[in-house]
């Protein structure tokens, strides 16, 4: 047996149970949680605090704490000046958006993580940055402490201005009297296709690319109803080149957070659950719009990614695996020539190495110490397969087979390495992304598992974070804790929807409809119209948001907007279609004035005016007749429709769009209808299939 482990220091933070907390617990910095406590001492002794914002996953949040936080000269400078707090923006997204909306006022429109932010007793910031050497840390830190003792009012004048500045954005612009128009999504979709590379996919850049989901998503939805190649090829071209990249792991599937090249080859290696859900829904959106195999190949590898290595036991998910191995980026995941020759033999290795760029110089160039030393290769396709099969005169059916029994052994050689890090703490928000993805793929992919793995998923959130009906943020080793946001509910309302939809169990419809009673019940602004972000009755920050933008993740009001128009197409609730309008005659000023990051937000509203489909079904659940039905209503990229079945929904009243439908002389029946009224009903799929324009 090892001996156990010792360590020259231990903080508070031994007792938290965020993962990225729990990473700081043996730093000589005197750290306090976020909390009354840490506020307490700082109003007390009259000083200043220093709050330092990142995430378990976060490259540069390990390169702040190796070169600054574990120095015992930092904690000598800094414990007896400051009371210093760690936060783990995942557990408190509503921490992290105030100060963050700080760093960026005050760095030219610049933010991210690690976060460093000094604030006044009150909590009011006085200067705030991103990563900082340890050098430049310590000046910073010197200053704010001599500035507090000389030249307080400087301070709490500065402090009064940044506060006037977060209360004029909280409260955003007026809310307007109609609502935002079908004609600004069009602009909007096609916007953003101009800005896109038309080589490589993407957001034109020459540094950092994220893959665009809710762009991509605003494109296709806006391209197949205009039928308008111009924004439906950018996709296509993005899609392709991030699923042959670099951000791809070509051998375990799964999504890296950014590439940090334009050719999408080199990641940050950090693989986020929000991620792999947003992306596997975008590829699903791009099989049903092409029909063509690759992109439903793509989504099924994520999925089969994320229920091999995020899921946890009890079914729910967990929040991120790290980019760092061994104190190494990216360690986990390159390789040498001779590597993969060790694994796959001469002539195999030498063919794998061709198809996935692997040479004896390398392919990614990184001298910096925190990246494996040497010659060293990213996988990636730099010549899609049926090119590079007949450049070396190979049948492509047989060299995919290969490829498969090659990717096979070299990710098993992979998994004797010394895996990254886990973040095992399940987020509620995130769990609702990952769900809604899984459910719609169970449809669009015809793969049942994906709907039980969602299922297993939504009830552990409803099990075990969920109190008196409402819903907890995170939950890790056995306890959940923290009021839910925004983006609690509305993801997983979203989640319940879709797998309602892919499973037609009524439990999940009533699920979604309680929690979505609650939502309006303590994050309404019902004087001005969308959501808070947080409860009525949660903490009090310095400042209560209802920011609409879309980020990493969908804005709520984006998310929440489209629930509340399903669920209203649904169950024909007029108050949730107001409720709906009230989001888009809020931040239609905003969204006018500055059009970037309202993506989803404009999905929700192109659904508004889409009069969308309602679609009954009615039939025997084992009736091949009514599975074919089935098939064809989620075969058809139709993003604007509604769907509910009943074996025989004659006499239903739970759901307002079954009133009255019944199968045909006998047969299983499906009924097209827009605003409750129905055309003809069909019983068959195949006029089902050419009325929905099924590919």
């Amino acid at each position: 047996m090892p001996p156990a482990e010792t360590h020259a220091h231990t903080n508070r933070l031994i007792h938290a149970t965020s993962p990225y907390l729990l990473q700081h617990a043996h730093n000589p910095i005197d750290w306090y949680e976020w909390g009354a406590e840490a506020f307490r001492k700082a109003e007390q002794e009259d000083k200043p605090i220093f709050l330092s914002i990142g995430y378990a996953a976060c490259h540069w949040c390990h390169v702040m704490e190796h070169e600054t936080f574990e120095r015992e000269d930092v904690a000598d400078a800094i414990n007896d000046k400051f009371v210093c707090i760690k936060v783990d923006r995942e557990e408190r997204p509503d921490v992290d958006e105030i100060y963050m909306q700080v760093t960026m006022a005050l760095n030219q429109g610049n933010g991210g993580w690690p976060m460093s932010v000094w604030l006044m007793p009150d909590r009011r910031p006085i200067y705030a940055g991103t990563y900082l050497p340890r050098a430049q840390f310590l000046m910073v830190c010197q200053r704010i402490h001599e500035l507090w003792n000389t030249q307080r009012d400087q301070i709490r004048e500065q402090g009064a201005r940044i506060q006037e500045y977060l209360d004029t954005w909280a409260a955003g612009q007026p809310a307007d009297e109609s609502v935002i128009a079908q004609d600004f999504v069009d602009q909007l979709a096609h916007h953003l296709a101009r800005f896109f590379d038309v080589q490589r996919g993407g957001f034109e850049s020459e540094a950092n690319k994220f893959p665009p989901s809710m762009a991509m998503e605003l494109m296709l939805r806006v391209g197949t109803r205009r039928d308008d190649p111009s924004l439906i090829e950018p996709v296509e071209v993005t899609l392709a080149h991030m699923a042959r990249g670099g951000i791809y792991d070509q051998l375990g599937g799964g999504i890296c957070r950014y590439s940090t090249d334009p050719e999408w080859l080199v990641p940050h290696f950090e693989k986020m659950l929000y991620d792999q859900a947003l992306v596997s829904a975008i590829y699903l959106d791009a099989y049903q719009v092409t029909g063509k195999r690759f992109y439903a190949d793509v989504a099924r590898d994520i999925f089969n990614y994320v229920l091999t290595d995020l899921r946890a036991p009890q079914g729910g998910f967990y929040s991120t695996r790290d980019a760092d191995s061994e104190g190494l980026e990216g360690a986990y995941y390159v390789w040498t020539v001779k590597q993969v020759k060790d694994v796959l033999g001469e002539d195999d290795g030498e063919l794998f190495c061709r198809y996935y760029d692997v040479t004896e110089s390398g392919n990614w160039f990184e001298s910096r110490g925190h990246a494996p030393a040497g010659p060293k290769n990213i996988l990636h396709v730099s010549k899609p397969p049926e090119m590079f099969c007949k450049l070396h005169g190979m049948n492509l059916d047989t060299f995919n087979a290969k490829l498969a029994g090659w990717r096979k052994r070299m990710l098993a050689a992979r998994a004797q390495r010394v895996a990254p890090a886990l973040d095992d703490k399940i987020l509620t928000a995130w769990n609702g992304l990952m769900i809604a993805s899984l459910a719609r793929g169970a449809r669009v992919l015809d793969d049942p598992q994906y709907a039980e793995a969602a299922a297993r998923a939504a009830d552990f959130v409803l099990t075990h974070l969920r109190k008196d009906g409402r819903l907890l943020a995170t939950h890790r080793n056995g306890a959940s804790r923290l009021t839910g946001y925004l983006t609690d509910y509305a993801f997983v309302i979203e989640g319940l929807l879709n797998l309602y939809e892919a499973t037609f169990e009524q439990r999940w419809l009533n699920e979604a409809v309680a929690l979505n009673d609650q939502l309006l019940a303590h994050y309404l602004d019902k004087a001005g119209g969308a959501f808070y972000f947080t409860a009525d009755d949660a903490e009090a920050l310095i400042a209560r948001t209802k920011n609409p933008r879309d980020g990493a993740i969908p804005s709520g009001n984006s998310v929440e907007a489209l629930n509340l128009l399903r669920l209203a197409e649904l169950l024909d609730r007029k108050d949730l279609r107001s409720h709906a309008e009230g989001i888009f005659r809020a931040f239609k000023a905003t969204a006018e004035s500055s059009p970037g990051q309202f993506e989803r937000l404009m999905c929700a509203v192109d659904f508004y005016h889409s009069k969308p489909l309602q679609i009954a079904l009615v039939g025997p659940r084992e009736s091949a007749a009514t599975q074919a039905l089935i098939d064809a209503v989620f075969a058809a990229y139709r993003p604007n429709k509604v769907v509910a079945w009943s074996a025989d929904a004659a006499g239903d009243d739970a759901i307002a769009l079954l009133r009255g439908k019944k199968p045909i002389q006998g047969e299983p029946a499906a009924y097209i209808c827009a605003g409750y009224q129905c055309g003809k009903p069909t019983t068959s799929a195949a006029d089902l299939r050419a009325q929905l324009g099924s590919k």
